[in-house]
Formats: C-alpha cells, structure tokens, sequence
C-alpha cells in the first residue's frame, strides 16, 4: 500500500484514489490539500474559487473561524453521548432551528438523505394515526427531475436513470407529476395522499426555479386536501437563495422541511426535519432513532449555524449580489450559454451542446482557477460561498465567459 509520503502531486493521488476508492463519482482532476474561505489550494500549490461549495455544504465557506471554534470547543468538552442520556448542546441547538425556521420541533438526523427518509415516514404515520388512511395504503406524490437522496427508497421514485436502474425491487407508494404542474398535482390527490415532496429549486436538475404561483398554489392545494406538504431545502435552505428557507421567497410555508448540507458547516454531517408539534408528535420513543443524529458535536457546529444565520446578513448579501450574478451570466445567453436560471448565489447554466458538454466546461473553468459541477449534460451549476465578494463573483463569470469566448474560437 502506498503511503502518504510517498505521494506528491496531483496525479499521484488520482492514480491511488482510483485504486482503492470506489468509482461512484467522477471529480475533476484536482486533488485539494487546504482549503479556507472561498478558496482551496491542491497538493501542487495552485488556488481555485470553489464555486461549488460542496453542494451548498459550504455555504459560509471552508473552515469559517466561528464554526470551526465551536467544532474545537465542543471537541473539548463531549462528542457524542446517543440519545439514550441527555446532553447540553442538542435543546439550544433545536430551539434556535426552530425558531429560524418558524417550526415547533426539529428531529436532527446526520444526512440530508436521512432527513428526507424520517419526513417520509412521519409523513405516512401522520396519514394512518391522524388523516385516518387505512394501514399500508398511504401515497406520497413527488415530483419528475427530483434528486432527494441515495437511498433505495428515494431512489425508487427517481427517473433519473443512472440513479434508479438495477437496485430494484423499488419500494411502493409514491405518484410521479410533473415538476411545476400544479393541474398534475391536484389530479394526483386521492383520499390516501399523505403528502407532496418538492424541491422549492430542483438543484441537481440544474437549478431548475418552478414558475411564480406554483409554491403558493401547491401551499393552498395541500391545506385545502389535508395533505402535508414536504419541502426539501436541503440544497436550495440555509441562505442560498438570498432567504433562511427557499419556500420563503413566495411567502410560502411548508408542513414539513427538511435541512442538511450547510447545517453541518462543511464540519460535521448534521440534518434535520422541522414540523410542528401536531404533525411531529407521530413520532414516540422507539419509532424512529439515530445513533449519531443529535450528537453534542453535531448539535453544537449545528446552533453556531443558526446563529450565523439568525443575523439575516448572508441571505442579505446573497440576495444583493443577486442582479450581480444575474446580470453577469445573462451577457453569456447567445455566447455560448443558451439559458440561466439564478436565484440568490445559485445558478443553473445551460452550455449550447454544440460548443461543448457541461464536464468541458468545468474542466476549462479550472484550469481557469475556477471549480463547478456540471449536470445532465450540457448544464453546469455555480454555487459560490454566501461570504464571496463582488470582486470575486464577477472572476467566477469572467471565467466563464472567457471558457465559453475560447470555444466558440
């Protein structure tokens, strides 16, 4: 086996990762070694933006000093305790969730993919205990192009292919409609609906932002049917849209949301459903637990979270910078991009196909000293820190446009 003295750059390390790390991704070719703030430098010294902020993980940045004093702090006093034994970090840390959220109670998990397992199935004993559905009958309507995780109960209502095929036999229960057709939606409600699960912003579809009226129509379809309604945010939540939750950009508040990513502050994995205590109080000792979910350390990165947030001065700054974003990417519709979708500091980028597909570009970008994710295909998505600059927003859409600018020749 190699040992880590002997590796020295880049490709050393691809070549042993390929060796011995399972392929389920396909990164680009750069290999981090320190990260802080906006910026990651690899093994060989060259600094990039990250402009993809580990899928909104990062949303306050590599190693913010705030969160990584609470990490340290917490470090030092207890780590983890299960939740058979009370501990001093999981009430303050639920009690700031809530109220930021405007929820009365918060369930903590560790992965957004938990969090959306947990709110399926309070969703479907809420449906048996309180709507009345009869045992085993409930159904849960979701939506085409959605990403809500890994598992195989989530992938076996997603209709991407690479996601669903070959790990049947899927589990039952849930109606596909289409994204942002609420005629769909209504069409879909039947007297054992427990629930509709939405994206506000289908993130790994590619920034996909539903017509305005479709949350708000979906919030009073739901109320009107006894249906609860789901919101994901665990992407599109936590400042990135230019507000605390996506859904509160139309006024819109859901049943249920789920949270992660950025709760963990790119320190610790930390997720979380958030309800109301009539719907929440489904859940009993012994129906549904975690190990590691509300842990002390988790609990205490995840409150100076909120606190970060409860100042409300990243959702203003993602919202100032907005047009910024807005403006800058729509210079590249007819240049080489054929459509952009931004809301916030997060951007869905549509390359023409003719010029090149979404992972040239992302390979272009970094050797431009500029890191983004591409997705199905021709698409590419930026999601810069919520701490970035002006200055530093405009170097991610120059180099794009410089990317875009070298392929059309």
């Amino acid at each position: 086996m190699t040992s880590m003295t002997e590796l020295s750059t880049n490709q050393a390390y691809i070549d042993l990762e390929d060796q011995v790390a399972a392929h389920n991704y396909s990164p680009l070719p750069v290999v981090v070694g320190h990260a802080e703030g906006i910026h990651v430098t690899d093994v060989e010294g060259r600094t990039y933006i990250d402009a993809l902020s580990g899928y909104s993980a990062l949303n306050f940045g590599h190693r913010h000093p705030g969160l990584v004093q609470a990490a340290k702090d917490q470090l030092d006093r207890s780590t983890l305790t299960s939740r058979a034994f009370h501990n001093d970090q999981l009430g303050p840390f639920c009690e700031a969730l809530a109220r930021l959220v405007g929820k009365d109670m918060i369930l903590p998990m560790n992965t957004g993919a938990e969090a959306v397992e947990t709110a399926l199935k309070i969703a479907r004993k809420w449906a048996y205990q309180v709507k009345g559905v009869p045992e085993g009958q409930a159904e849960i309507i979701v939506m085409d192009g959605n990403f809500h995780g890994r598992t195989t109960t989530i992938i076996s209502f997603s209709d991407d292919p690479e996601a669903h095929d070959h790990y049947g036999p899927y589990t039952p229960g849930f109606v596909a409609v289409p994204y942002g057709d609420l005629a769909a939606v209504e069409a879909a409600i039947t007297d054992n609906t427990a629930a509709v699960l939405v994206e506000p912003i289908q993130g790994e579809q590619g920034v996909m932002i539903p017509a305005e009226g479709y949350l708000p129509g979906l919030r009073e379809l739901c109320t009107r049917t006894n249906v609860l309604m789901i919101a994901d945010e665990i992407q599109s939540g936590l400042g990135r849209t230019g507000t605390s939750l996506a859904c509160e950009y139309e006024g819109v508040e859901a049943d249920m949301y789920t949270l992660g990513k950025a709760l963990g502050g790119g320190i610790v994995p930390v997720s979380a459903v958030a309800a109301d205590a009539e719907v929440m109080n489904v859940i009993t000792p012994g129906t549904h637990g975690s190990t590691f979910g509300g842990n002390p350390l988790a609990a205490a990165v995840g409150k100076a979270v909120v606190d970060l947030l409860a100042t409300g001065e990243h959702q203003a700054h993602a919202k100032e910078l907005e047009s910024v974003f807005a403006e800058e990417l729509g210079q590249l519709v007819g240049q080489g991009a054929e459509r952009v979708r931004v809301r916030g500091l997060w951007a869905g980028i549509d390359i023409d196909p003719e010029l090149m597909t979404g992972k040239e570009a992302c390979k272009a970008l970094a050797k431009k000293g500029v890191l983004a994710k591409d997705t199905h295909g021709s698409t590419i998505r930026l999601a810069p820190p919520l701490t970035i600059t002006e200055d530093e927003l405009r170097q991610i859409t120059d180099a794009l446009a410089a990317v875009l600018a070298e392929a059309r020749g």
